[in-house]
């Protein structure tokens, strides 16, 4: 292939041919193309489309740039996606009330991106435990205890990593193809056979609009199953946060309260149980998606999605006592302090946004790449829309390693509440729409 002539029919808005498209996704991989050439392709891209065909493609060659596995196993193999929200804690619970429903769940997981948190950086809040598994070893470890959450090893998706990291560099991170092929060509590298996907929209969520998100939800169905993996997608609410925490150790606290009863928070259970449902329909484990949200309901009512979390846990090097003892296995953070709401009444709105911007800065995320995280800090018992708080009541409990970066935290959660002394709002559905 001729990358220059490859480039300039792509800047001319041409539909480029799938087998281009792989040579090129192969040399991103090898290094043959240059990060030149690879910003031009990104910009191409960002400006012109790549077309449904084109899009399939790329997400197709990306994937195949690097291991793909395959699986023997008794069981389908399923898995679920998130777009990115705040409080969102629900791979933690899914992954094994699945796993407890006969499927298999090899799920590759990320860190905190922007303001939202990482499934990862949760995990790893939990003593001891590792996300970097070699292939062998998640192989073992799905086979054994059906479910694993790990991060991409290097081997997985290496031209999406390369052209990811060129994307951030010339500001053609919101591509609707780009976006979509690089989620996909991860997911489908595991050798999934069905996907469930939950794109997010609200304050709390990169699509802020419904319109916005139906768009990409459309985009990854129609890709994932032009690549042969059954994808069906939920648009979720995040006008506020998902779970009354958000915080590494404070989302796993509110993650362990519902799986083992003690406080069960009621949006969480319903995402996760939505969610569950029609990934178990789609991989032939319930007849439909209402049959299969009453299996994903009882395995957490009946304790065993708690059982199979602790396998999973003690199997990645965690405390093999977690599920009895998780009290006193997460860290705390020393400084607790409450938001005192500045007025009395209802909560009108939440800026899921500048919430997460709040967490980040007491160091429950990453300000620059490779910088370390503090697992125990964040915020709790967080007011929900519609709650009403009198003034000086709190708003919320701030968890910080200092007392200067607690009261910094407290005058940014005030200012991401707004409220009104008249009436409570009108409640917003948790699932907006299904597509697939």
């Amino acid at each position: 292939m001729d990358i220059r002539t490859f480039l300039s029919a792509l800047r001319r808005g041409e539909t480029p041919d799938a087998a281009d498209i792989a040579a090129f996704a192969a040399g991103l991989a090898s290094g043959a193309v240059s990060d030149a050439q690879a910003g031009a392709f990104a910009m191409a891209v960002c400006q012109r489309g790549l077309g449904d065909a084109g899009r399939v493609a790329l997400m197709r060659a990306m994937r195949d740039s690097g291991t793909v596995l395959h699986w023997d196993l008794p069981g389908p193999v399923l898995d679920k996606h998130s777009t990115g929200g705040v409080g969102d804690c629900v791979s933690l619970l899914l992954a094994p009330a699945l796993a407890a429903c006969g499927a298999y769940v090899p799920m590759i997981s990320g860190r905190g991106l922007g303001h939202t948190g990482g499934t990862l950086d949760k995990l790893e809040a939990i003593p001891g435990l590792r996300v970097d598994l070699t292939e062998e070893a998640l192989r073992r470890q799905v086979e054994e205890t059906r479910c694993a959450i790990v991060a991409a090893s290097d081997a997985v998706a290496p031209a999406d990593r390369r052209l990811y990291a060129i994307r951030d560099l010339t500001g053609t991170v919101e591509s609707l193809d780009l976006i979509t092929a690089s989620i996909l060509s991860k997911k489908l590298a595991a050798g999934l056979e069905a996907l469930v996907l939950d794109v997010k929209v609200g304050s709390g969520a990169f699509m802020k609009s419904m319109a916005e998100a139906e768009t990409l939800a459309a985009a990854l169905v129609e890709t994932a199953q032009g690549a042969g993996c059954m994808t069906r997608a939920l648009i979720t609410d995040m006008s506020e946060p998902l779970s009354t925490a958000m915080g590494n150790a404070l989302e796993v606290v509110e993650v362990m309260e519902t799986l083992t009863g003690a406080a069960v928070n009621a949006a969480l259970w319903e995402v996760t149980v939505a969610l569950g449902g029609e990934a178990l329909a789609l991989g032939g484990l319930a007849a439909d998606a209402a049959a299969g949200e009453a299996m994903l309901a009882d395995a957490l009512e009946s304790g065993r999605a708690a059982e199979y979390l602790g396998r999973m846990i003690a199997a990645q090097g965690g405390p093999a006592d977690f599920v009895e003892r998780w009290p006193d296995r997460l860290p705390s953070a020393p400084v607790v302090m409450d938001v005192p709401a500045p007025m009395e009444g209802h909560v009108t709105a939440i800026d899921g946004e500048a919430l997460g911007r709040a967490v980040l800065h007491l160091g429950a995320g990453r300000m620059q790449a490779g910088a370390r995280i503090n697992p125990s800090v964040g915020v709790s018992d967080l007011a929900g829309l519609g709650d009403h708080v009198g003034m000086g009541e709190p708003l919320c409990f701030v968890h910080a390693a200092t007392e200067a970066a607690a009261e910094a935290a407290v005058r940014a959660v005030q200012a991401a509440y707004l409220q009104n002394a008249q009436e409570a709002p009108m409640q917003t559905p948790l699932i907006h729409a299904r597509l697939g």
